[in-house]
């Protein structure tokens, strides 16, 4: 969400900075809108005034003339009618919340631009490609071992869901627990366990309401299926003011739960394997920060991890994504690109945002400084700490054996009970 005061100070600043973004927004009808909204502020202030003058009026009235107490007292109840619908109008946001709500957040300085993901920047490359003759990729070799069922899972739920089993399933369980004990004992998280169900302002503090409710699952009820555990995590501190200490350093929240999305608009694209499925499970990290640590704080949740996929011993790639591929909610975002030898090429593993002050404006969170008077919105980031599901599709396609083996690598084989390959 934005300043609304901000926009109408420099709406030709305000205009310049979004067209780096895609889409067309209208800025003009965006101050109309706002000069509606401060004309009925007005107007309600003067109402409040005159209802103020009539009550006194009626209580002179009342002992020197009737009839002029009647149609005050009438003109009094229309007032009260009027500002009552005024003050709701505005209770309710309006129009102006509405359009406000549906811009994306401003691109930090250094964001290349860029319309699409040809224009992301690659800022380095870890590790070598395994080398691996006729590679296959994980649909066929966790099929072969008899681990990984599309099939059943078809019968069950439809489209792009799965059912591992046996060493498969273990090795899921393995690696949430790994990134898990790397986060909080190496890296300051706190783990949490989360609600996976959550009420339209949650998903409105975080920026997929109002504009990405297809992209979601919603229940009978009151509640949605989160998408990510960033949802959970982040409203924690919805509609609070922290004391500056409680941020002097970064709150680190992390949290390994099911993702639900029903990746509208994709069509066509990944419908083979885990790669993209409308439920798997990610180990979440979220950071609550004071404004001028957000950008240190993400180049220190990118290392986090980036770490993961370093002791798992796998080739990736760290990207700085341009304008045009970045997040509605992040002001800047690095993807993680794991390599997977079966497509020949990178795949995102992990997007680490920073979201500055967008997502705390939505959400009412602020914090403020020690003798202080005022408060001021928090920063948040977010990113993944891994995907667990396309961490094991790349475990399977780079640790894949001639015999259609699976080694494990070294740093799960303690969370596998000791066992160091997997075999059929």
């Amino acid at each position: 969400m934005h300043d609304i005061k901000m926009i109408r100070e420099n709406p030709e600043g305000f205009k310049a900075a979004l067209a780096r973004r895609k889409g067309e927004f209208d800025v003009d009808a965006l101050l109309l809108l706002d000069g509606e909204k401060r004309g009925q502020q007005t107007k309600l202030q003067a109402l409040q005034a005159r209802r103020n003058e009539v009550a006194k009026a009626i209580g002179e009235a009342m002992r020197t003339d009737k009839t002029l107490a009647e149609k005050l007292k009438a003109e009094a109840s229309e007032i009260k009618e009027t500002i009552a619908a005024l003050e709701a109008a505005q209770n309710e946001g309006g129009a102006l919340e509405d359009a406000l709500s549906r811009i994306p957040n401003i691109l930090a300085d250094d964001v290349p631009n860029g319309a699409d993901e040809t224009s992301n920047a690659e800022l380095r490359v870890v590790g070598t490609k395994p080398a691996i003759a006729d590679a296959k990729d994980h649909v066929a070799l966790g099929e072969a071992l008899g681990l990984m069922d599309f099939e059943a899972a078809a019968k069950i739920s439809g489209a792009r869901f799965v059912v591992t089993r046996g060493a498969l399933a273990r090795m899921e369980r393995a690696l949430a627990a790994f990134m898990l004990d790397l986060h909080t004992s190496e890296f300051g998280y706190t783990e949490h366990q989360v609600p996976y169900l959550v009420k339209d302002a949650a998903l409105y503090g975080t920026g997929q309401l109002p504009k990405f409710a297809e992209d979601l699952f919603r229940t009978t009820g009151e509640h949605w299926l989160i998408p990510t555990a960033e949802v959970s995590l982040t409203n924690l501190v919805a509609d609070s003011i922290l004391d500056e200490a409680a941020i002097a350093t970064p709150m680190r929240l992390t949290a390994h739960t099911p993702c639900f999305r029903s990746e509208a608009g994709s069509a066509g694209r990944d419908t083979r394997g885990m790669i993209r499925q409308h439920q798997f499970s990610k180990v979440e990290l979220v950071s609550i920060t004071k404004p001028e640590d957000s950008a240190a704080e993400h180049a220190r949740m990118l290392g986090c991890a980036e770490k993961v996929l370093k002791r798992l011993g796998l080739h990736y790639r760290v990207m700085l994504l341009c304008a045009g591929d970045t997040g509605f909610g992040a002001k800047k975002t690095y993807d993680i690109e794991v390599w997977l030898p079966a497509q020949d090429t990178f795949r995102e593993i992990s997007s680490i945002s920073n979201c500055g002050d967008f997502q705390a404006r939505r959400m009412k969170a602020r914090f403020k400084r020690t003798g202080a008077k005022e408060t001021e919105f928090v920063h948040t980031l977010n990113g993944s700490g891994l995907a667990v599901g396309r961490t094991l599709v790349a475990i399977l396609e780079n640790y894949q054996q001639p015999d259609g083996s699976i080694k494990v690598p070294e740093a799960l084989v303690p969370y596998m009970g000791g066992l160091t390959v997997i075999t059929k």
